[in-house]
């Protein structure tokens, strides 16, 4: 699934408060799954996305570049995951991800990398 057709938008300004990232990062996984007809997933802070999700690396793929669409660079799921484990990312939750997205904001608007 392109970006384009879950149609992120990045033209507001983007609220880096974490219960606003974990709430978009979630809306655009239930987007994602759509595909597979998981959208009714239950997503929490807990939930993981090799286990609970059942994502596979060409589905992170996807979630790269739609992250990449609505936060722009400052935003590089690549970059994360490569400084993780192999059982970091299976175990890797949509908290960590909202969280890792969260300080990315809050870095970048405050102009530290």
């Amino acid at each position: 699934m392109s970006t384009e057709a879950i149609g992120i938008m990045t033209t507001e300004p983007l609220d880096t408060d974490d219960a606003a990232v974990l709430a978009d990062i979630t809306r655009m996984l239930r987007e994602l799954l759509e595909e597979d007809g998981l959208d009714d997933a239950e997503i929490s802070r807990e939930t993981t996305f090799h286990d609970d999700l059942e994502l596979e690396s060409i589905d992170l793929v996807t979630l790269a570049g739609i992250l990449r669409e609505h936060y722009g660079d400052r935003v590089n799921l690549a970059l994360f995951i490569a400084d993780l484990e192999l059982d970091e990312i299976i175990a890797l939750t949509v908290g960590e991800l909202a969280d890792y997205v969260a300080a990315s904001l809050r870095s970048t608007a405050t102009g530290q990398d």
